[in-house]
Order: structure tokens, then sequence, then C-alpha cells
């Protein structure tokens, strides 16, 4: 975790955060946690594209990163719970103004085309 510290010191803040938050499937899985904790199988239900490898390192990744909680249960068949960390959680307004940009650039394009 060392070398990972002095990586990310290297960069400026928006490439740090992009390479925490950026591909393909990260932000989605940021975004469906704001609705509270899920299973792996609810997430993959709301992104039905994601293979469940990929899901996983996703996963991983993220929690790596502490921006969200996995939570195995000892149960038989093992339950597993992901949520967002409070860290985690401080995304959300980002998230919302993104989100809000996204809506804005739709009615732009809409207008375009």
């Amino acid at each position: 975790m060392a070398k990972r510290n002095i990586q990310l010191r290297k960069k400026c803040d928006f490439e740090m955060t992009m390479d925490v938050i950026s591909g393909k499937w990260k932000g989605l899985i940021i975004y469906h946690l704001f609705k509270g904790t899920q299973r792996f199988s609810e997430l993959k239900e709301c992104m039905p594209e994601i293979t469940q490898r990929v899901l996983t390192m996703q996963l991983r990744e993220l929690e790596e990163a502490q921006l969200i909680n996995r939570k195995v249960y000892a149960t038989v068949p093992p339950k597993v719970e992901y949520s967002l960390t409070p860290l985690g959680q401080t995304l959300k307004p980002a998230f919302d103004a993104i989100n809000e940009w996204g809506k804005f650039y739709k009615t732009q394009h809409e207008t375009i085309v």
C-alpha cells in the first residue's frame, strides 16, 4: 500500500480521483450503493451487462480504495453485503452534480439532433 500512496501523491487531485472511481462500472456500483446496502446478486441485477468476474474485481478495487465495505455473514450459502463507507458517502454531492449535468447534456443533445 505504501507504493500506491507514493503514486497517488505524485498525481494531481483530479487524476487521482479518476483513478479511484473511473472505469465502466465503478461509478454505477457507487451510484447503486447510494440507495443502501446491497448483495452481490442485487448489484448484478442492476447491471446485467457486467460479468461476475468484472463485478468482483471492481468491488475489490473499491474496497481497497476504502469506498465500500464488504460484510460476510457466516451462513450457508455465504451471504455478502456491500455498502458505502463514510468516505464513499462523501462522493454523493459529486455524483448528484454529475447526474444533473447528464440531464442538462441530454436536453442540449436533444435540441441539436
